[in-house]
């Protein structure tokens, strides 16, 4: 249950209260979170989320209590975009993640994550790629070329749209 038919015809409005939910690659919730739907573009909902979970140093991004995310769910590509900001607006990175297009049906948005994630930084060129590992290890290669196309095809098109500056890369403050 991934496909764009699950999209509501009203997606949320701009300051409406939206739950957020994260499905792992096996399709079982891993969190919701709450959130406030924000203007974006046609194609994507977006929303802001304070990070309330404790701190979280991933060792290339750390993420603290009281930062802002502004999150935009691509609702045709397999891709979503997470701005993360601290306390006083200040742009840490991006980190973005190869999904299953997100839906949203009575104001929760979905998202399928698919092992891929990609990490970018507003001050330096660098751009890491992970779970490469975690995705060979689940063998989706030779279980379901299919999705392992559609996995491919979106870290590609991360990369692209970062390399090109696309939006919501183009996403540099709080305000825009």
């Amino acid at each position: 249950m991934t496909d764009s038919s699950q999209t509501s015809s009203t997606l949320p409005e701009v300051g409406s209260p939206v739950t957020i939910v994260k499905l792992r690659p096996d399709g079982s919730e891993a969190i919701r979170y709450p959130g406030i739907a924000i203007d974006t573009l046609p194609g994507w909902v977006a929303a802001c989320a304070p990070w309330e979970q404790r701190r979280y140093d991933l060792g290339y991004l750390v993420f603290e209590p009281g930062d802002i995310f502004l999150e935009f769910f691509s609702l045709h590509e397999p891709l979503n975009v997470f701005a993360d900001f601290t306390h006083d607006g200040t742009l840490k990175g991006w980190y973005s993640n190869v999904t299953h297009p997100s839906w949203v049906t009575d104001n929760t948005i979905f998202w399928h994550d698919l092992f891929i994630d990609v990490i970018s930084y507003p001050d330096k060129d660098d751009v890491l790629v992970l779970d490469e590992e975690e995705l060979a290890d689940a063998g989706i290669e030779h279980a379901s070329p299919e999705l392992f196309r559609l996995i491919e095809e979106g870290r590609q098109r991360l990369l692209t749209m970062i390399a090109n500056g696309e939006y919501p890369f183009t996403i540099r403050s709080l305000a825009e």
